[in-house]
């Protein structure tokens, strides 16, 4: 895709997940909102991913950490072709696959996520179990919000992912500066996360989450050598803005 269809990709997905929270008359639409960009940049441009064969041992692994933007998740399944638009208006409604958090019940979905912190953690196992134990050169995705950022379990997967020298695990923070009550610690403060994560060894981008050029990092555009850090990119993002996207950086790092 080029940048006006990736742009136009990204708009979609957030009238798509505006329109599934509408439906249903509850869920995250801002949180969803503030990530369009970047995971349309990820689903048209990096996700090596076989809708059709979910089981399929090369497809690379996306965790949503942020579960409560799980509209966003299901705007990318609409747009990839893996439900449609009936179904996608089913969000949180008795007995629908399209839940307020996402859970394993979908094919797609590898984890339960809403938990916040955990994301990151159970990226780094299924990393670890790629390059170890199936020895299958897929990656894993974890897209995290910057509340979470001040879990303890996601230091601790960021440490071990460094340690483990996890060159097949991006996560990407989208820094949006608010949570459920308030502001976040940092806000718009992207250098306080690159300092931290590049304390533990890790690779850390940061990008403007809205400027779909500028959200193909380097990293993912060339190959690394083996045994490489983890990589990290950040991305300011405006949560409960309109439009939603306001200048906002996307940051994502790798061990």
């Amino acid at each position: 895709m080029d940048s006006e269809q990736l742009i136009q990709l990204g708009q979609q997905l957030r009238v798509d997940a505006v329109r599934a929270a509408d439906a249903a008359q509850s869920g995250h639409p801002t949180s969803s909102m503030s990530a369009a960009d970047l995971a349309a940049v990820l689903l048209a441009g990096h996700l090596h991913y076989d809708f059709d064969r979910p089981d399929h041992p090369g497809n690379d692994r996306f965790i949503l950490s942020k579960g409560h933007a799980s509209p966003l998740l299901y705007a990318m399944y609409r747009a990839a072709g893996a439900v449609d638009d009936e179904e996608l208006l089913t969000y949180r409604r008795l007995g629908s696959r399209l839940e307020g958090h996402p859970t394993p019940r979908l094919p797609w979905v590898d984890v339960a996520t809403g938990s916040l912190g955990q994301g990151l953690p159970v990226g780094v196992g299924v990393a670890l179990a790629g390059k170890r134990l199936d020895q299958v050169p897929y990656r894993v995705w974890v897209l995290s919000g910057d509340s979470e950022m001040a879990e303890g379990s996601v230091w601790e997967a960021v440490e071990h992912a460094a340690d483990q020298h996890l060159d097949n695990l991006t996560l990407i923070i989208d820094v949006n500066r608010l949570g459920q009550r308030g502001p976040t610690r940092h806000g718009w403060d992207l250098a306080a996360y690159t300092r931290r994560l590049r304390a533990f060894g890790w690779h850390t981008i940061e990008v403007d989450g809205h400027d779909v050029a500028a959200s193909t990092p380097p990293s993912t555009r060339r190959v690394r050598p083996p045994g490489g850090p983890p990589r990290s990119s950040r991305a300011p993002a405006r949560g409960a803005a309109s439009p939603p996207w306001r200048t906002r950086k996307a940051s994502t790092a790798s061990p």
